[in-house]
């Protein structure tokens, strides 16, 4: 069974239809990319996904339920995680109060918990601590871990947002352009480290515009255009596309 089924999605503003009927899978364990010109839908079909936008129409399932109209905290706790295409960081935290924070999203203690059972409190602020470290060793950060975010590269800050959601505990991340706007030593230094998440046995799909990226990592490309779903296949059958070279690639194919 697949990790999330898709099925007939579609989202409508008012007159506008901005995703159209949109049907995929995404199988455990792999990279799959979503890429198409402006406007094509993207960021939108991730904020369904999320549970940031509703359904007009269709069926999302994951781990063969379904989360339709489930809100984003819930299907957050259920695994489906997502980045943001601006660094979505506490910039005047350091780094390991942000991943902490992020951490505290998957707590247990309660308010009368808290009041009650103070050890209880400490020792899981001292495993989020433990656990928030190692993300950030982890991700490649460790010797930042002090810093205030404000204080970190633009490559850092995407970086350390991964990190958040990776604290998380994701089992689907949703990575919406993690590679915008960052120089190619930056971009590559991300490309790496994606791949290296995929090890660590999440499923991940990302958002992306640099087509050097999605070609490199992804294992499988859908394409959308104008909100509908009008290619899918492994990089080298879509570099071959000539809907897609009309559409997105242009002269870049």
């Amino acid at each position: 069974m697949p990790l999330l089924q898709v099925k007939e999605v579609s989202r409508h503003f008012g007159g506008l239809t901005a995703v159209d009927k949109v049907t995929l899978n995404v199988e455990e364990g792999e990279i799959l990319g979503i890429i198409g010109p402006n406007g094509s839908g993207k960021t939108t079909f991730f904020n369904l996904l999320s549970g940031f936008l509703k359904l007009s129409h269709g069926e999302i399932l994951y781990q063969g339920k379904s989360i339709n109209g489930l809100k984003p905290h819930t299907i957050a706790k259920k695994g489906i995680i997502r980045t943001f295409q601006q660094n979505n960081v506490y910039r005047g935290e350091t780094v390991l109060a942000n991943v902490m924070l992020a951490c505290r999203l998957q707590d247990h203690v309660g308010f009368w918990g808290t009041l009650f059972n103070m050890s209880r409190y400490r020792q899981e602020e001292e495993d989020k601590k433990e656990e928030a470290t190692k993300i950030i060793n982890d991700i490649g950060l460790r010797d930042n871990i002090h810093n205030l975010a404000r204080n970190l590269s633009h490559g850092q800050q995407r970086l350390l947002g991964i990190a958040m959601a990776l604290a998380c505990k994701p089992k689907l991340l949703l990575l919406d352009e993690p590679v915008s706007g960052l120089s190619l030593e930056e971009m590559h230094a991300i490309m790496e480290k994606i791949k290296e998440i995929k090890k660590w046995g999440i499923t991940i799909i990302l958002v992306e515009h640099e087509m050097r990226m999605v070609m490199n990592i992804c294992e499988r490309l859908i394409v959308l255009t104008f909100g509908r779903k009008t290619a899918e296949g492994t990089p080298e059958q879509i570099k071959r596309n000539a809907k897609v070279i009309e559409a997105y690639l242009g002269t870049e194919q």
